[in-house]
């Protein structure tokens, strides 16, 4: 029995996403009839149905639903190990960190005077990113490491915590609410966050929807009164404004910054990254 190829991969994806053949080989632009032999030829292959085909519909079988979730990690790794390919093929190779704009605990440029001293050191490329966004590089290959805050989902990455710290309500400064020293989430019923969740909903820790806006959009949102924000105490104090009020929350939990990376890597250059990122965050807290 032989293995799939990753072109049937792309294909079953392509059917297992759509639930619909002829939609899914305009997705993949080929005609429906190649498509359909190409799966039924995976099928046998593997000795098993992965799709239930009725005149109205197509489903996932048990098994489709495992290959659909292995197959995408399969392609994942393919597109991972030809952007690494390339990029370490380039004539001056960088270290590609990953992070969302200023979740740095303020740290990055001691890092950076750090890292330059070690002797697997590389030139450093920058990749700023949104909210939920470094995971997914570290996975396809566009990043070599990350620096992130937990909770994130982990499967497939080493990752160390760095260093913890409160997070705090950013405000109108003509809410209500600035006249009290400190508040408790319950106070925030009513108010949404940025990315539109409650405000009052983050007792178990940072969550919601992912979210493009900038920095300056979300200030901007704060300042209107449209939305109230919690960020880490890091970001709160380099970013003074005098139309926004930031006060401690009792309940709301604190953010760990993190430093992850793929657990496949074996990059020196990585391994002095790390190095230097844990070096730095130790005496940040000490």
């Amino acid at each position: 029995m032989s293995d799939p190829e990753a072109r049937q991969l792309r294909y079953f994806v392509a059917v297992a996403e759509e639930l619909h053949f002829g939609r899914a080989a305009e997705r993949l632009g080929m005609a429906q009839p190649p498509l359909s032999r190409a799966i039924r030829e995976l099928e046998g292959q593997l000795g098993v149905p992965l799709l239930e085909r009725t005149t109205r519909q197509v489903s996932l079988t048990p098994a489709g639903t495992v290959f659909l979730r292995d197959a995408r990690i399969a392609l994942d790794a393919i597109t991972a190990a030809a952007r690494r390919a390339r990029h370490a093929g380039q004539p001056k190779p960088t270290l590609r960190v990953a992070l969302k704009a200023d979740y740095d605990a303020g740290l990055l440029p001691r890092v950076l005077a750090t890292y330059q001293r070690e002797e697997a050191s590389l030139p450093v490329e920058i990749l700023m990113g949104g909210r939920g966004e470094q995971v997914p590089a570290l996975h396809d290959g566009r990043a070599d490491v990350a620096l992130l805050p937990a909770p994130f989902d982990d499967r497939g990455l080493d990752h160390e915590p760095l260093l913890t710290e409160a997070r705090l309500v950013a405000l109108a400064a003509t809410d209500p609410l600035v006249a009290r020293p400190s508040l408790c989430l319950a106070d925030l019923a009513g108010r949404e966050l940025p990315d539109g969740t409650p405000a009052d909903d983050e007792a178990s820790g940072p969550r919601g929807k992912r979210t493009n806006l900038d920095l300056a959009q979300i200030f901007n949102l704060v300042e209107l009164g449209s939305a109230v924000w919690f960020p880490p105490a890091s970001v709160a104090r380099r970013h003074p404004r005098p139309d926004i009020a930031y006060r401690p929350v009792e309940d709301l939990e604190p953010s760990t910054l993190t430093i992850a990376w793929p657990q496949t890597s074996h990059s020196p250059a990585v391994a002095a990254f790390v190095r230097a990122t844990t070096s730095v965050a130790a005496a940040a807290v000490s």
